[in-house]
């Protein structure tokens, strides 16, 4: 049986391991991740899945500024690869956006795949005027209102406004390629 609750301290290490294995080692060069770099999840919307004692999937939501509107930015989300297409990844999204409302937040954005959170009523045309700090696919840039109308006239560039924690240095990106290129032949 999997079960979705918070995210504790002691679940970091599993949740950095399932992550790198989910998004390989360049994870930490995506733009989204140029939102979180240096910034602590929002209280208390970090959510894992556990099969017993095991953790088999995470979800974190992190406070950012969408232009000139406060949102949460959703990701990353990550399931076990053994365990993935049982609707572990669907819960723990479907959880934390239940969640943010609770706690009055009035829209999240994301990255991601449009068909995948299109069935979470995450769409396109709300992110229109808004902007990333860096590269991104602007089909995969995608918006979802919490609240009707809370990102209406949201305009500009997205940046991270989460609480501020210290955060380890990313390797350049040449050491990375050199990394990647060890482990890909």
């Amino acid at each position: 049986m999997i079960t979705v609750v918070s995210e504790r301290p002691e679940d970091a290490p599993a949740i950095e391991t399932l992550l790198d294995d989910a998004f390989g080692a360049r994870r930490h060069m995506k733009t989204a991740e140029r939102l979180r770099e240096g910034r602590g999840a929002a209280e208390g919307l970090s959510l894992v899945a556990m099969e017993r004692q095991r953790l088999v999937g995470t979800i974190r939501l992190w406070h950012v500024e969408a232009g000139n509107v406060p949102a949460l930015l959703l990701g990353p989300v990550a399931v076990h690869p053994d365990l993935r297409s049982r609707g572990i990844g669907a819960a723990l999204v479907e959880t934390s956006l239940k969640r943010a409302h609770a706690d009055g937040h009035g829209a999240v954005i994301l990255v991601g795949d449009a068909p995948y959170y299109g069935r979470f009523d995450f769409r396109r045309d709300l992110t229109l005027d808004l902007s990333l700090p860096g590269p991104v696919d602007p089909d995969r840039f995608l918006g979802l209102e919490l609240v009707p109308g809370a990102l209406a006239g949201a305009m500009g560039l997205v940046r991270g406004t989460g609480t501020p924690v210290p955060s380890a240095r990313a390797a350049p990106l040449a050491d990375m390629d050199r990394a990647v290129a060890a482990y890909s032949y």
